[in-house]
């Protein structure tokens, strides 16, 4: 049976073509291609995109990361190496084509790695592919900082072209994926689990309700209402197959720090295909609330979207 042709919508299919350009050049000694930013509102296509342009290129000196993936090895080299340019180094060895899912900058210590990962990737002319949810002038939009992102934007702009992937369909409230990250269920409703588990996050112990079988079930306010980065979900992600998380607030009702400990758990799962559950105090479409108060929450709430909502479902 032949595999079904994709339709791309118009935005889709320039960036196709642009991707397609960049492929057929990778590997070259000789005037190697510029890199591309592939930006747009999430589920738009950008990650299928990517995976059919990385299935076309053959070269082997390839290497794709989610951002948080890629700074918790940068984090981890700083460590081992003692400075960001060794690890930087250590990480690109090598590779003449580097890509990045999720592409984003939201405080000033992110944004300094950033500007010397740039710097140090761009002088080894390796070609460099993302996206992104926010165009480039949209990186680290704090108004008190952004000014200091500015000359990183400047050499962005240099070195990629600019592509927006917006067309007028999120693809995953679409569903039909019933596998990995949307196995799981969307629930309004509390969990009923009886025992308890310590499992080691970031030289601490968090208090679980369950670990069995490669399933951790745990309060949403133990597990992001305590001092861990994405790195530390990201290390925790690498045991556990099914995750529930149950008592899951309204955002707008808990501290921004708790709400971007969400955005990065789920953004860790979701790459990473793993089950997610999640037992909430409201339907997914309150969930939100004031949005802009975190501004990847829209992203989070569009990959929740992929989750099956039982009518009913009785408590768990």
């Amino acid at each position: 049976m032949e595999t079904p042709q994709i339709v791309l919508d118009p935005d889709q299919r320039i960036a196709a073509d642009r991707l397609a350009a960049i492929a057929g050049r990778i590997g070259k000694r000789w005037r190697r291609p510029r890199g591309l930013y592939l930006y747009g509102g999430p589920g738009r296509g950008k990650t299928m995109l990517m995976n059919r342009f990385l299935d076309a290129v053959p070269s082997e000196r390839k290497r794709r990361y989610h951002f948080h993936e890629f700074f918790a090895r940068l984090n981890a080299g700083i460590n081992e190496y003692g400075t960001i340019d060794a690890s930087a180094d250590a990480l690109l060895n090598g590779i003449d084509l580097l890509c990045f899912d999720e592409f984003h900058v939201h405080d000033s210590g992110d944004a300094r790695l950033v500007a010397r990962l740039l710097d140090n990737l761009f002088a080894r002319r390796i070609t460099l592919v993302v996206t992104s949810n926010y165009p480039p002038q949209g990186l680290l939009p704090n108004p008190l900082m952004h000014a200091m992102f500015e000359p990183t934007i400047e050499t962005i702009l240099e070195h990629l072209d600019v592509v927006s992937v917006n067309g007028p369909t999120d693809y995953r409230s679409l569903g039909g994926r019933h596998t990995g990250f949307a196995a799981g269920h969307y629930v309004v409703g509390s969990c009923e689990v009886i025992g308890a588990a310590e499992v080691p996050i970031a030289h601490r112990q968090l208090r679980a309700l369950a670990l069995e079988n490669g399933e951790l079930t745990v309060d949403f306010a133990e597990l992001c209402g305590i001092p861990v980065s994405a790195a530390d979900y990201l290390a925790l992600a690498r045991g556990i197959e099914r995750w529930v998380v149950c008592g899951v607030p309204a955002m707008h009702t808990v501290p921004p720090d708790w709400v971007m400990r969400f955005v990065n758990l789920v953004d860790v799962l979701y790459d990473a295909d793993l089950e997610l559950s999640i037992f909430a105090e409201v339907p997914l479409d309150e969930l939100g609330g004031e949005i802009e108060r975190v501004p990847d929450l829209y992203r989070t709430l569009s990959r929740l979207g992929e989750l099956r909502q039982p009518v009913n479902l009785e408590t768990r």
